[in-house]
């Protein structure tokens, strides 16, 4: 094979009947030493067109990822408001909050009306000892302290170090007996004003404790428990009906319904109520509608003619290309196409969405909020449908997935697509820098012997033109 560098100016020449070696600086052929380099380099220019273009389709894999997302958000609030019984967006109402809390399970929670009223807390066992000077320094003396819990008699060691008020209710806390040690300070006694309270870990009748005795020798001052509350369960009315719980939250008061019992009224009624947040139900259309408008927003702006560097007037990476066409069809389509439902409304713009001039869309509040308020099960016939094949919502989602499906979808088929080029890229530009890099091996390998060669040649040439002078 002949290359560039054989083909140099002929480097000795005829002389008087003599062949004369030209003398040249530098390697013995006079070529430049990163002729290779430079060989090679000319023959990566291939590689580099080929570089480039991968990275305008991994930009454009970049921008078709943004596009899907912006198309998988369209589904995520109206998805998400939707379950089986209708909207699952409720909300727990009490005309006494002060007395009763609670919270719903919207997907659960049925929307209705209930009376309650609280007749008494639930209460943990609890006893408070004699009042000390302090809790520090006053000693108790050295024994033990009994308590009969429900697993049967328990007893804590007391030694003299740990006889002061703070000391015992940190070693009754690290005894496993499962009650609670707290010292307190009373301030209405300014002599004797710190105690030593004990509680059960949990309220109800069957969590009960029979307080502690006190065995305790040689103190500064006598340890005795008194003032014994014993533990007691909640009781409640609810339309009417009288139960007794062991806790003041109540789970399931109602399926779905989690109620907090804060403060008992007995007489006093108390109305409960599980209704529709349509308040929120708005915030999430409000929502869809804004994700639509990014998701159009992103096509419209790859149609735009906008300036390059160059300053010539350019669509977006994506302008031009058919499937950005076709998902904004079927955009449109999806608020354009009427729902095949048993509800009276027929299209979401009967809901407030409606088209603006510019081809985004715009949500008018105060009609969605009337119509939900005016007939809620029809809004949500049209929306949910049979929550498969037919309604807004199903059929939002099932367009969705369409346009982003990885094999047959607009979106998600062009994705792959471009996934696939840039791997073909990758294992084209493997193959070629492998090819290349023998390449460089067996050029270089030449240029030596080439250069090995020369320097014979040259010495050759230099000896006879010595012998010939003589």
């Amino acid at each position: 094979m002949t290359h560039a560098f054989f083909n140099s100016p002929a480097i000795i020449k005829a002389h008087g009947g003599l062949t004369v070696g030209i003398k040249i600086g530098g390697l013995a052929s006079g070529l430049p030493p990163n002729l290779v380099d430079q060989v090679i380099e000319a023959e990566r220019t291939p590689l580099k067109q080929i570089q480039e273009k991968k990275v305008g389709i991994e930009d454009k894999v970049k921008l078709v990822g943004d596009f899907e997302t912006k198309i998988n958000d369209i589904t995520k609030n109206l998805s998400s408001l939707m379950g089986r019984k209708g909207f699952v967006d409720k909300k727990f109402s009490s005309s006494f909050p002060e007395n009763i809390t609670g919270t719903v399970d919207p997907e659960v929670a049925e929307p209705g009306q209930w009376t309650m009223e609280v007749v008494q807390l639930a209460e943990k066992p609890s006893v408070v000892s004699g009042g000390f000077p302090d809790k520090n320094e006053t000693e108790a003396g050295t024994g033990y302290i009994q308590f009969q819990t429900k697993d049967g008699e328990k007893e804590i060691y007391i030694s003299r170090e740990e006889s002061t008020l703070e000391k015992i209710a940190e070693k009754i806390n690290l005894s496993n007996v499962d009650v609670k040690a707290t010292v307190v300070n009373d301030v209405n006694n300014k002599d004797r004003g710190f105690k030593l309270q004990v509680s059960g870990a949990t309220t109800g009748e069957d969590n009960n404790v029979k307080f502690p005795v006190c065995y305790l020798l040689d103190g500064d001052m006598d340890l005795q428990f008194e003032n014994e509350i014993p533990a007691q369960n909640a009781k409640f009315k609810l339309d009417g009906q009288e139960f007794e719980v062991s806790e003041n939250t109540i789970k399931d008061l109602v399926p779905g319904m989690t109620v907090d019992l804060k403060q008992a009224k007995p007489g006093q009624q108390i109305r409960l109520g599980v209704s529709e947040n349509y308040d929120i139900i708005s915030e999430k259309v409000k929502g869809f509608v804004d994700s639509y408008n990014l998701a159009l927003g992103f096509i419209q702006s790859q149609a735009k003619l906008t300036p390059d560097k160059s300053g010539r007037e350019r669509l977006g990476p994506l302008g031009g290309e058919s499937f950005t066409r076709q998902a904004e069809n079927k955009l449109r389509n999806i608020i354009q196409t009427p729902q095949a439902t048993n509800s009276n409304i027929k299209r979401i713009i009967e809901l407030g969405v409606e088209f603006n001039r510019n081809g985004t869309l715009n949500f008018n509040t105060e009609k969605f909020k009337k119509m939900v308020n005016t007939d809620p099960k029809d809004v949500v016939n049209f929306l949910r449908g049979n929550n498969v094949d037919i309604g807004f919502i199903p059929n939002l989602v099932r367009s969705v997935r369409e346009m982003t499906d990885p094999n047959t979808g607009a979106i998600g088929a062009r994705k792959t697509t471009y996934q696939k080029r840039i791997k073909q890229m990758d294992e084209q530009l493997d193959r070629k820098e492998r090819a290349l890099g023998k390449r460089e091996d067996q050029l270089r390998k030449q240029f030596a012997n080439m250069e090995e060669s020369m320097s014979k040649i040259k010495g050759q040439a230099g000896a006879f033109g010595g012998n010939g002078n003589g």
